[in-house]
């Protein structure tokens, strides 16, 4: 994924991203998979609302610095030298995706055959609404589940309320993973029931999230290619100086509503082809496609 996100042929920059984080995730699942359901629940719980005690200086002192700490916790996109023009940018750090990761395991629960529908729903309604009660609780108490509190801005209240949700990805906080997946199993719950052309589409997606994840960086790269070109680059502004990414100079681009043209563009023409891949995926058992 490295070239997807580069297009550099010489691969000078490797980045430790969501495939990383979700590769070493899904090894520690392995490693855990045969042991008791409620011990896998405890140890992502556990993960999730404990992980962010490292926040604090009396402990984080300590332990930052090294390059294991990082690559578990503590990196804020981290840059580590292979060689004199190699590099690797440690971008999430794994141990926090890995509490999810064992939590989404445990949530496949409700989803299996035979669960009562209803049941289901009051479920994810019980549950969304704790997680989101907890980050206001939390948020507002502004002493554990984020590295940055809140405060109140000199520009007015609306900056103060961006100040009071804006919550660290890097790596995902309690109250950034409360604020996401909160909403996000409420909005299951609503949905549950609900079966019509635009969920047949959804569909689509979800079936194959890696072969789209993949392509659309491709696809992205290969428009952005055509758009350097348009707006009348040349190949001396191929590379940038102090910058991996190729086809990348100062300039380039559009303003959001262009991006959320783009962005709309991507998904669009991606949509055959994850729906004929995901077809081919329901009729073929090849190993390789439990992994794509």
């Amino acid at each position: 994924m490295t070239f997807g996100w580069t297009f550099n042929p010489f691969f000078n920059v490797f980045i430790l991203q969501v495939i990383w984080a979700i590769g070493m995730s899904m090894i520690l699942l392995g490693l855990l998979i045969h042991l008791p359901y409620k011990i896998i629940f405890a140890v992502g719980l556990s993960i999730v609302i404990g992980h962010n005690i490292m926040d604090f200086p009396s402990l984080s002192s300590a332990l930052k610095g090294s390059l294991v700490a990082n690559l578990l916790y503590f990196s804020n996109f981290s840059i580590y030298a292979i060689t004199q023009n190699h590099v690797f940018i440690i971008v999430y750090s794994f141990l926090p995706w890995t509490g999810v990761m064992l939590l989404g395991f445990c949530f496949g629960k409700l989803f299996e055959p035979g669960i009562d529908s209803t049941k289901r729903i009051k479920t994810l309604f019980q549950l969304s609404s704790a997680v989101v009660i907890l980050f206001f609780i939390l948020r507002l108490i502004n002493v554990y589940g984020d590295p940055v509190p809140w405060s109140v801005q000199p520009r007015g209240f609306t900056y103060t309320l961006l100040s009071f949700f804006n919550v660290n990805k890097y790596p995902p906080s309690l109250l950034f993973l409360c604020m996401t997946l909160g909403p996000g199993i409420l909005f299951l719950a609503f949905i549950e029931k609900i079966q019509n052309k635009f969920t047949d589409i959804m569909n689509v997606y979800g079936k194959v999230p890696m072969i789209f994840y993949v392509l659309h960086f491709y696809l992205i790269h290969v428009l952005v290619v055509i758009v350097f070109y348009w707006q009348g680059f040349g190949s001396a502004d191929i590379v940038s100086p102090n910058n991996p990414f190729l086809f990348k100079p100062n300039g380039l681009g559009f303003g959001l509503w262009g991006v959320y043209v783009i962005w709309s563009m991507v998904v669009l023409l991606l949509y055959p082809v994850c729906k004929k891949y995901g077809l081919y995926k329901s009729t073929h058992h090849q190993w390789w496609l439990s992994y794509l």
